[in-house]
């Protein structure tokens, strides 16, 4: 027996989890987390490229056609995952989906990439945790460094 299935137990079928659902508000905060955070930074820094190449007029003029771009890409993203629950109900993830309709190889590929975004999304959430408490305390500036690698570490 592994260690996964000793400290976390079996999987449930998705069939099965009408009696162990959690509500949406817990739901959304627990799963899409990544979605949203990746979501909100990107839009935060097209715009702050926008308004330094073209000026705030520019930005906004196009920022709403950017945010509603951004929240067609939010719904395709739900749509896919409502998709992929449906069609794998015992479970699978994007390597699952990915080796039965690809192959190995595209699904290593698939793997290995959600590594690099959970591990990105990490040090993107910190950078600007810790962007945001050094402009709330400018004496900070100096030890960006030093508070990401303690929150890190934390």
């Amino acid at each position: 027996m592994n260690v996964g299935r000793i400290l976390i137990g079996k999987p449930i079928d998705t069939k099965d989890l009408v009696h162990q659902a959690i509500s949406k508000p817990v739901g959304l905060a627990v799963f899409a987390s990544d979605a949203l955070s990746s979501t909100a930074y990107a839009t935060e820094e097209i715009l702050i490229i926008l308004s330094l190449a073209g000026g705030s007029a520019a930005v906004l003029g196009i920022s709403i056609p950017i945010a509603i771009a951004i929240a067609i890409l939010l719904v395709i993203v739900t749509i896919s995952y409502r998709q992929t629950i449906f069609a794998y109900p015992k479970g699978g993830g994007a390597y699952i989906v990915a080796r039965d309709n690809f192959g190995e190889l595209p699904a290593q590929i698939a793997g290995a990439a959600l590594l690099t975004d959970y591990i990105l999304t990490v040090a993107v959430s910190i950078s600007s945790g810790v962007a945001q408490i050094t402009s709330a305390f400018p004496s900070l500036i100096a030890f960006k460094v030093e508070i990401a690698v303690a929150v890190i570490l934390l």
